[in-house]
């Protein structure tokens, strides 16, 4: 066993694991964090996505011990002041979500992507969601979730 200090969503959390354990089940199964999907442990289809010190991470490709240190955030610590995020709300209010298993994976991408590009096109958000698969919605209504959430977020109605 390996012990290991990480921040997730805020809070410090102290644990031991095993060294070959994923982040993923990290989250789930030790913090509890249960928004974080597993979804294909390969790293093809983005539902375990997260943002480690703030860049989105697919949590199936890290080793738990690799987030030592470092700041975690997960769909549960979007939320803030019980208020969704921005991006929480535009997936509500626009239906960017059917099935509801790849939306938090899907959020925590766009978060990231959102960050470094806040006034994107169309084009540029379909190009940043290659690596998050949805099967069920035909990603027209998450990529105009996402567009409105960058103008909620920049101050411009979208």
């Amino acid at each position: 066993m390996t012990r290991i200090e990480v921040t997730v969503n805020g809070v410090r959390r102290d644990a031991e694991v095993e060294p070959r354990q994923l982040l993923v089940y990290f989250l789930r199964e030790t913090v509890g964090l249960t928004g974080t999907n597993v979804g294909c442990d390969t790293s093809s289809c983005g539902a375990c996505t997260v943002l480690l010190d703030g860049e989105s991470v697919k949590s199936c490709t890290l080793l738990a011990v690799q987030s030592d240190g470092r700041e975690v955030t997960t769909i549960e610590g979007m939320a803030s002041d019980g208020e969704f995020h921005p991006l929480q709300e535009a997936f509500h209010r626009n239906h960017g979500l059917q099935c509801g298993y790849c939306t938090p994976g899907m959020i925590m991408a766009a978060a990231s992507f959102l960050h470094e590009n806040p006034t994107p096109t169309e084009e540029q958000v379909r190009e940043a969601l290659e690596g998050n698969l949805c099967r069920c919605t035909g990603y027209q209504n998450i990529v105009k979730s996402i567009l409105d959430a960058a103008g909620q977020m920049s101050g411009v109605k979208a």
